[in-house]
């Protein structure tokens, strides 16, 4: 378990800081940087330093995703996303993403969900449970953090399903054994976890071979319009970003 090692764990943009320099000094680098292959634009690599390990380990492995098994996923942002992109590697379907901002829900689709849903849409829940006939998911996938979506994902989660939360959570949410008691959550049930990045090898082996894509990185900018780029990204869903790239 890296993520909670007693001497690493998350220490980038938490004890230390982040990485947007042009020289960083990393902590047991031997352990947790990887030589990217030399053809490809490290712009295209963008990804996979935490969002596609995040949505692999704590998003589709978490969740137990199976072939032909139905899959959730509540959040559409990059995080959602690359769990969506790494779940089809496991072929489940149907895959419905579901968010209220229309950009990102597009984006979604173009990138292979099998539905999206608008929660704001006045009939959200009758469309959502059409799909599955009433009965719930296989897995859900929840990669927002806020209480109303984690109760969204209990609600629609099928007996003998899995959740995996992926949001980062800065207040209290309610587990409601009242109503999932009887629901048979057992083995990979309802799961947390802090991304380890152990995948990230496999991912790019995967990536090189075409498995999947890699487009999360929408925008980018020049180091001299690093303002701008900031300030874009606090406008993420009104510009329809997912992620910016700065170009030193």
């Amino acid at each position: 378990m890296n993520s909670h090692c007693a001497t690493g764990g998350w220490v980038l943009g938490n004890l230390i800081d982040g990485t947007q320099a042009e020289y960083v000094r990393i902590p047991h680098a031997i352990n947790s940087l990887y030589k990217l292959p030399g053809n490809i634009d490290p712009a295209e690599m963008a990804g996979f330093s935490d969002a596609f390990p995040t949505g692999m380990e704590c998003g589709t492995l978490n969740a137990n995703v199976q072939p032909g098994k139905s899959l959730a996923i509540v959040g559409a942002g990059p995080v959602g996303l690359a769990a969506m992109l790494t779940s089809k590697l496991y072929s489940p379907y149907p895959i419905v993403v579901l968010d209220k901002d229309s950009n990102r829900l597009e984006q979604a689709k173009k990138l292979g969900a099998d539905k999206v849903i608008n929660v704001d849409a006045f009939n959200a829940m009758e469309e959502l449970d059409s799909v599955v006939d009433g009965k719930g998911f296989d897995s859900v996938i929840e990669a927002v953090g806020t209480p109303i979506t984690f109760d969204l994902c209990q609600k629609i989660l099928a007996p003998g399903g899995s959740l995996a939360n992926v949001g980062v959570h800065g207040q209290k949410a309610s587990l409601d054994l009242d109503k999932l008691w009887d629901h048979n959550i057992t083995g990979q049930g309802i799961n947390t976890r802090l991304v380890d990045t152990l995948t990230i090898p496999t991912l790019l082996r995967l990536f090189q071979a075409g498995r999947f894509q890699s487009t999360l990185l929408t925008h980018r900018y020049p180091f001299s319009d690093i303002s701008k780029a900031y300030h874009a990204f606090q406008m993420a869903p009104k510009e329809g970003i997912l992620k910016v790239g700065i170009d030193f």
